[in-house]
């Protein structure tokens, strides 16, 4: 081929296909694929890498979008490779890169920019990439975690950890079908920490701050900081997550040891043992009020997750923080909180959480009564859409024992107590037993471990111990 023609076809190709790549929650980029010149040229070259997660994940398509034509085109993910398949397009009455899943009506929202409107396009009919998460059914097995919807919703063995990856995508996916889908930089704003008290305790420095989480939101939160990194000598120490209990009355202030039930002071104690710690309240409860609806929340479980995330990145910019390698603790509410945080950011290495999850097939012996609105699950501090299954628990989308296989292969430990009267201890069994299978593929079984201390609804200091000894062997 002459020189001149090869140069034409270089041209031509750079011109018909372009890379499309999903990034993690810590904004590190995880996967990419090819969009080739199947679509005419022009198309593929408008198409821009505006994609929904939530659609994504379930069901293996890629919505896209060009940054002029008000169409959206719907592209298979492989099996196999990088190059992405074109199924179909769809004219949408919006352009530009931005766009969303519309949980209500199953159909997508985009912006008119001159306007400055929000736009609502309605599901196509039988449009497979418009499809509403919820019809994907029979939904995978919570119990076997070692398989993932392949092409035409049929299920297939995970082999490898990238085949894992598909059906953790899908987990994430299936959680925010009960919480609402987890914002990105729309939420985002300056942190603006503030101190309102500071107390010398000895080893450490308790500081009580307020953080913006997102405009018109200040968490308030303690945080404890070991003297030693005070100093201007440049250490740095690890940090931790401590997240705490439900408390009406003083709330975040049981983990520093500011009254509430014996054996919750566990942000405290990692401050004496050298560790950084941050302690933010759970929306909606004791000082803690946040209008959940006016911030735009379907879930107080997403707003606690979303305060948390904010508080890593606080940890991130804290000079005397080691960074991006925190571990995470809570009891009971905080229990599962340190879960569903960690669930959705990697920069947390270790997991503790005591008394805080089963099954929810199990939750209260499987009592219909506990998944009325508003009770147990299904308060508004917690996940209100959860009371849609009342009645048919085994279709909620997902469960712990999907939950906790999602932190594989990280450290976790689970405290289930023999006689806890929330949470069943041979529900916790099931659990981590179906989580064991994602572990072992990592060839990690030993990062995944349960206890069951001989007590009720509490987190003795034996138990406490060896989660600081955890995060001791993973964090320093």
């Amino acid at each position: 081929m002459p020189p001149t023609c090869r140069v034409l076809l270089a041209v031509l190709l750079m011109f018909t296909w372009a890379t499309i790549a999903s990034w993690s929650f810590a904004e590190e980029r995880v996967a990419g694929w090819v969009q080739t010149a199947v679509m005419p040229a022009a198309e593929a070259h408008q198409a821009a890498a505006a994609n929904d997660r939530h659609v994504y994940a379930i069901t293996n398509v890629l919505l896209v979008t060009g940054h002029d034509d008000p169409v959206v085109h719907a592209l298979r993910l492989p099996e196999e490779g990088r190059v992405l398949k074109p199924l179909d397009r769809h004219p949408v009455p919006f352009s530009g890169q931005g766009f969303a899943h519309d949980p209500a009506t199953g159909g997508l929202v985009g912006i008119d920019r001159a306007k400055k409107l929000v736009v609502f396009a309605e599901p196509q009919p039988g449009a497979a990439a418009s499809q509403p998460a919820g019809s994907l059914e029979p939904r995978l097995p919570r119990d076997n975690l070692l398989v993932y919807r392949g092409l035409d919703n049929d299920q297939r063995p995970v082999r490898t950890t990238d085949d894992w990856q598909r059906r953790r995508r899908e987990i994430l996916a299936a959680m925010q079908q009960v919480t609402g889908e987890l914002p990105g930089a729309e939420k985002r704003c300056a942190l603006e920490m503030q101190v309102e008290e500071e107390v010398d305790c000895g080893t450490y420095v308790r500081r009580k701050i307020t953080y913006a989480s997102e405009p018109g939101s200040r968490v308030p939160a303690y945080l404890c900081v070991p003297k030693q990194v005070l100093d201007g000598n440049g250490e740095k120490a690890a940090a931790v997550l401590c997240l705490h209990p439900t408390d009406n009355n003083v709330g975040y202030g049981v983990v520093v040891g500011l009254g509430g039930r014996a054996n919750r002071q566990y942000a405290s104690e990692l401050a004496d043992r050298g560790y950084v710690t941050l302690s933010p309240s759970y929306p909606q409860l004791a000082n803690y009020q946040p209008d959940l609806k006016q911030l735009g929340w379907e879930a107080g479980t997403l707003k606690a997750v979303w305060d948390n995330l904010r508080g890593l990145d606080l940890l991130d910019s804290l000079s005397y923080v080691k960074y991006r390698a925190y571990g995470a603790i809570g009891h009971s509410l905080g229990g599962h909180n340190a879960v569903y945080t960690s669930v959705f950011d990697d920069r947390i290495q270790a997991v503790v959480s005591s008394c805080g999850l089963d099954s929810y097939l199990d939750y209260y012996g499987g009592d219909e009564k506990r998944w009325q609105p508003g009770q147990g699950w299904t308060q508004d501090r917690y996940m209100p859409r959860l009371a849609e299954y009342r009645g048919r628990l085994e279709e909620i989308p997902v469960d712990f024992h999907e939950l906790v296989g999602a932190l594989a292969p990280r450290r976790v430990l689970i405290v289930a107590p023999l006689h806890d009267g929330n949470f069943r201890a041979d529900s916790v069994d099931r659990v981590a037993a179906a989580a064991k299978q994602v572990f072992n593929l990592y060839g990690q079984p030993g990062n995944l471990r349960v206890e069951h201390p001989d007590c009720d609804h509490d987190f003795p200091d034996a138990m406490r111990e060896q989660a600081y000894e955890l995060f001791d062997e993973v964090l320093r």
